[in-house]
């Protein structure tokens, strides 16, 4: 694949050289399971029935699985029945046995299933995805459709679960690079079949091929280092404005219009925080402060999409 260019140019050296890519670390392939999931194969074995079909990686696809009265078989290696599993957690097979996906580092982090397939994932509790009326993979669908990311070098500054990343390469992205500060947030990445995988690429040889670059790092500092006019269009999905009020600053606001050529895109998550609770207008604040860093903003979905003048 070419170098990524855009109507301001080849991305800089500068540039190149702080996008290190993460190490490769493997994606889990083993069977992921939900409570659900496991009632439903120990009712199949309960019954008689010899196989069971349905999906063990949270609807990515389906499959079969050959029942044995104290074992089951997927992808030709056994595994013991689950005990009683918990509602609101995903569960993988750690080499002795099911273990919830979840850590604790100082916060809660866990992935979370939904009623989609696509989980969402929670810290201490806080949910991070909305996923009340949709899957939160469709969500991030509708959003990355507003910057028109195709052909496009895009920067992603809190990566997350990747759905963005994932849906920017759908969409045909020339080169997206995310950031992502939570280490735990990167594991669970590993651990969950909708988060895509960064690809194999030396960032100092672009030719070589590779779309995504994942970068851990804390994006209101490494944005300091990305080069003026550099990417096409932005993705900014921030956690909320009580955790991380560095990410909704006007000094931050700045910098990203500094990164973003003239009349590239950016989309802002802001949710609806409750006015009457907070006291605050946070959409309105951020259309606010992108006003003032140089963008032409309005409220769309649950965010704001702005303009760089």
């Amino acid at each position: 694949m070419p170098p990524p260019s855009s109507r301001c140019g080849k991305l800089s050296p500068v540039h190149y050289r702080y996008f290190r890519r993460l190490p490769a670390v493997p994606h889990y392939s083993g069977p992921l399971l939900t409570r659900p999931t496991a009632e439903a194969l120990l009712a199949a074995r309960d019954a008689g029935a010899g196989e069971w079909a349905g999906s063990l990686d949270l609807g990515r696809s389906n499959g079969n699985a050959s029942l044995e009265p104290d074992s089951w078989q997927w992808r030709s290696q056994h595994y013991p029945y689950p005990h009683k599993l918990k509602d609101r957690a995903i569960y993988y097979w750690d080499g002795d046995e099911f273990a919830p996906v979840s850590r604790y580092s100082g916060s809660l982090i866990k992935l979370v299933p939904t009623e989609w397939g696509a989980p969402t994932f929670e810290i201490d509790g806080i949910k991070m995805l909305p996923t009340s009326k949709e899957s939160p993979f469709e969500d991030a669908r509708r959003k990355v459709a507003l910057i028109e990311p195709r052909g496009k070098v895009v920067l992603d500054t809190c990566g997350g679960l990747g759905y963005f990343a994932a849906c920017c390469l759908e969409a045909g992205v020339a080169r997206i690079h995310s950031f992502e500060k939570n280490a735990d947030v990167l594991w669970l990445r590993t651990l969950n079949p909708w988060s895509p995988d960064p690809d194999e690429v030396d960032p100092d040889v672009p030719a070589s091929g590779g779309r995504l670059q994942l970068t851990h790092a804390d994006v209101s500092q490494a944005i300091t280092q990305v080069a003026d006019a550099s990417v096409d269009a932005l993705l900014h999905d921030p956690p909320r404005f009580g955790i991380a009020g560095e990410l909704y600053s006007q000094v931050f606001y700045d910098q990203l219009a500094r990164v973003l050529r003239r009349g590239g895109r950016l989309f802002h998550y802001t949710g609806s925080p409750n006015k009457l609770t907070s006291g605050r207008n946070v959409p309105r604040e951020v259309e606010k402060r992108l006003e003032k860093a140089g963008f032409k903003a309005q409220l769309a979905l649950d965010g704001v999409l702005a303009t760089r003048r």
